[in-house]
């Protein structure tokens, strides 16, 4: 029978506990329990939870920015020097931090776009992260079996329980405070992440415009605010929350779509495309989220239920009943429980130094005693064949040489077209740019024609590539532009309300467009930049940097 195991997810407002065990194709959920608290730290969520059962053989999941996931592209290499290269990237990262920091790592599944070399996806965290969650383990009387990154759990949730074709999917698990992201095209993995920012940032912003406690925020969120298309407002603070969101909606957004672009430079799969995205976690439950996202990023998105088929029938009533309430909260404790449960799963197992080493000894003490005596018996073996072999490691030899000078002739020849695929890439690249700059004209005039209000006029327009810092084009990266200057008729009646419409018109219809405007205090002027090719803002990454800084 498949070891029973449990998943631990802890964040700073709920901590969920599932334990079970795989069998065959099903896992069998046995105990489950979910706390909801408020806390600032690590240590205070784990003074809540009181699972009233033995959490044996606990997979605890990593998030955050004390947690950091790279992705590495190596020769393929033999395991032995792959685990030095990772060693010496692992503590170069921890002398440039200053803190001591644990680390696993596994290869990506092989991937057609890249030949002779291998995808390293290598987790770390910091030392005193793996403490803290190890002590709050040990205060409810269980036992650690690793650590495991939060973003890794949800894609052994998707492979074992998803409805898994051969399309590229983005799962994302939206926390607090945290989203952790995976994209898989088929069941391999492309891409593991985690992001700051989560439903916080919805919380935030009906605070900041109800003038509320965050608690209170909250609440109105979960009651009255909406991102459905199209939705009927009840009541004026049904639209003013909705309304509210908006922003952080698109923020959320742009850490999706900023995660596809950042998985395509990490991974060099150019053409990279997304088909279908799922989401999980409490953040997810936002009414209106997934026609939200779909609209935004033009795939279909709905929520990711892994519990469909999974066996809870051994689980208490009590416990069924919370675990169908919190389903969407509980897809990474259910990855991380049938990690530890499954050893054909795929998994990154981060041990604090402390546990590795007592690991290794006893594991190493008993290898060595049996590499002893297999020692004494291969030496007898060896001697016995040795003169045989000589002969044939000879003939070997020739044989090889020659597949050498082959190989190295082919080496070159496919150096030369290596060389000859970037220069046509490089042209690929920049017409693809021209089209996208009449792709912008277009939506842009079709924009224009429809809402510029009667008594305006266009008396400037232009299209070119520059630069532009307010619209977040740096020098040197230049991108197309579009400028256009207008006037309004004299004695126009508010001819800025009229103008702001038009402005309010153009952000709605070109939602990824930055633009900068400007309108005379007579209101007889105005003006307008717009780039819908601006790059986008590098939140994942300087998140991931700076976590270990």
């Amino acid at each position: 029978m498949a070891r029973t195991a449990t998943g631990i997810d802890i964040g700073l407002r709920t901590g969920k506990i599932l334990r079970g065990y795989t069998k065959g194709n099903t896992f069998h959920v046995t105990d489950f329990c979910i706390a909801s608290y408020k806390s600032k730290t690590i240590e205070a969520g784990w003074a809540h939870m009181d699972p009233g059962f033995k959490p044996t053989f606990a997979r605890v999941g990593l998030t955050g920015r004390d947690m950091n996931i790279r992705y590495t592209r190596v020769p393929q290499v033999p395991d032995w020097q792959l685990r030095n290269l990772m060693r010496f990237e692992v503590e170069e990262i921890g002398d440039q931090s200053g803190s001591e920091v644990a680390s696993d790592f596994n290869l990506l599944p092989a991937m057609p776009e890249i030949e002779g070399e291998d995808v390293v996806l290598l987790a770390m965290a910091r030392e005193s992260l793996l403490e803290s969650h190890a002590e709050g383990v040990k205060a409810i009387g269980g036992t650690l079996d690793a650590f495991s990154p939060s973003a890794v759990a949800l894609y052994n949730s998707w492979t074992h329980y998803g409805v898994v074709e051969d399309d590229t999917v983005l799962i994302a698990n939206i926390g607090h405070d945290n989203t952790d992201v995976v994209i898989s095209r088929g069941p391999d993995l492309l891409f593991a992440r985690n992001l700051s920012g989560g439903s916080r940032l919805f919380d935030d912003a009906i605070a900041q415009r109800f003038s509320v406690s965050s608690a209170q925020a909250e609440k109105l969120k979960i009651q009255v605010a909406t991102l459905r298309p199209g939705a009927q407002y009840e009541t004026p603070n049904h639209e003013r929350a909705s309304r509210a969101i908006l922003g952080a909606a698109g923020q959320l957004l742009s850490l999706l779509q900023s995660t596809v672009l950042f998985c395509k430079s990490q991974v060099k799969i150019g053409g990279l495309k997304i088909d279908r995205v799922l989401l999980c976690g409490g953040g997810a439950a936002l009414d209106g989220l997934p026609e939200y996202l779909a609209a935004g990023m033009g795939v279909p998105a709905e929520h990711f239920d892994p519990f469909r088929v999974v066996d809870t029938s051994a689980l208490a009533p009590e416990a069924a009943s919370e675990l169908d309430g919190y389903k969407l909260e509980s897809v990474v404790a259910l990855g991380l429980a049938t990690m530890a449960s499954d050893p054909d799963a795929y998994s990154l197992e981060i041990l604090p130094r402390s546990l590795a080493r007592k690991r290794e000894f006893w594991g190493g003490t008993a290898w060595l005693v049996a590499a002893a005596v297999f020692a004494v018996l291969y030496l007898g073996f060896l001697a016995f064949h040795l003169s045989r072999q000589l002969d044939q490691v000879e003939g070997d030899n020739r044989i090889l040489a020659t597949r050498l000078d082959r190989a190295v002739r082919v080496h070159n020849e496919t150096e030369g077209l290596v060389a000859r695929n970037e220069t046509l890439g490089e042209l690929a690249d920049e017409l693809q740019s021209l089209a996208g700059s009449g792709e912008q004209v277009a939506r842009f005039f079709a924009v224009t024609a429809r809402e510029l209000p009667g008594d305006f006029w266009i008396t400037r327009f232009s299209s070119a590539w520059g630069y532009d810092e307010e619209l977040g084009v740096p020098r040197g990266g230049d991108r197309p532009i579009v400028e256009m200057k207008g006037r309004a008729r004299e004695g126009t009646d508010s001819p800025a309300v009229l103008y702001e419409g038009f402005l309010n018109a153009l952000a709605e219809a070109l939602p990824t467009a930055r633009m900068n405007s400007s309108l005379s205090p007579t209101g007889d002027s105005f003006s307008i930049d717009l780039t819908l090719y601006a790059p986008p803002v590098e939140t994942t990454d300087e998140v991931a940097e700076e976590g270990l800084e």
